[in-house]
């Protein structure tokens, strides 16, 4: 066990952060595993795990991901094993993965995978948690994206404090402090080159747009991106659940299928109606509409002038 740290104030916000997410304890002592990459965010967030889970009645692990994208993958992720058990994490774990895919791909490639990764982990040493070491930065840099994307609700929501078995304790943690974190407390943190290099989207948001956007409009943009999400989560969730019982009172089986009332669904707003016809359609057919044609359905309800199938 590595000795006690000064405490710092980063290394408070990180620690306070982590101990309002820990599970309930129980007999015997659950298991909760950080996902730990050895760059600062999770090396910050397994140190602070490794202090407040003892004290919450929990064990504490880690699983490192290799997902062998770069020479010597293997020696940075048996690194990060040592710190993790160097600050008293147990049991630990190295799983090395396989990313096929090339360019931009990669990253939804290497995310598919790491995801399977934890999953298998969690199941086998039966953890009631995994910990992910995201920041208010990462998230900022999602909502972000997706406005540039054009995309809905569901991806200006960002990322979710919880989600199943992941627990994300650090979405209101900057990445400054996480960085701080590991160097009052004396740790390396391992470099992602990947997280430098301009071919990325995410990189390019991190490194150039929001930089800009800061000096331009002044601080503070981080903060409001990761808010946005916040409150377009809350609202989301609110129409999500009004849409399931909507539906319950518009939809009637069919021998065919599922009917819906044409009448019933032009009275309700635009947000509500869209979201019943993409349940539906989830629910009977197993697809998943995109929103031009999510919306070519719903004109057959608000614009009906003889359209074909």
């Amino acid at each position: 066990m590595a000795d006690r740290p000064r405490l710092t104030p980063a290394i408070a916000d990180v620690r306070r952060a982590v101990r309002a997410f820990l599970p309930a304890s129980a007999e015997p002592a659950p298991l909760v595993l950080v996902a730990l990459s050895g760059g600062p965010d999770s090396l910050a967030l397994a140190a602070a795990t490794a202090f407040e889970a003892p004290r919450a009645g929990l064990r504490a692990g880690a699983v490192i991901v290799d997902h062998g994208l770069q020479d010597g993958s293997a020696e940075i992720a048996e690194r990060a094993a040592s710190q993790a058990a160097g600050l008293g994490l147990d049991p630990v774990q190295v799983v090395r993965v396989e990313v096929s895919a090339q360019g931009e791909g990669v990253e939804a490639a290497a995310r598919a995978a790491r995801y399977a990764a934890l999953d298998a982990a969690a199941e086998e040493l039966g953890a009631v948690a995994v910990l992910l070491g995201h920041t208010l930065d990462d998230q900022a840099e999602t909502v972000l994206l997706g406005l540039a994307r054009g995309s809905g609700a569901a991806s200006l929501q960002g990322m979710a404090p919880r989600n199943g078995r992941y627990l994300r304790p650090l979405l209101g943690i900057r990445r400054a402090t996480t960085v701080q974190a590991c160097a009052d407390a004396g740790l390396r943190p391992w470099a992602d080159p990947h997280n430098a290099d301009p071919r990325y989207a995410r990189v390019r948001a991190r490194r150039t747009v929001l930089p800009v956007l800061e000096s331009e409009l002044g601080p503070g943009v981080a903060e409001a991106l990761a808010r946005t999400a916040e409150q377009l989560r809350e609202d989301a969730e609110a129409l999500d659940a009004f849409a399931d019982e909507v539906a319950e009172d518009v939809a009637e089986l069919e021998e065919a299928g599922v009917s819906l009332g044409v009448t019933a669904l032009a009275a309700n707003p635009a947000a509500l109606r869209q979201r019943i016809i993409r349940l539906v359609a989830a629910s009977e057919f197993h697809v998943s509409l995109t929103r031009s044609q999510t919306l070519a359905v719903a004109r057959l309800v608000t614009d009906w002038h003889g359209q074909g199938p």
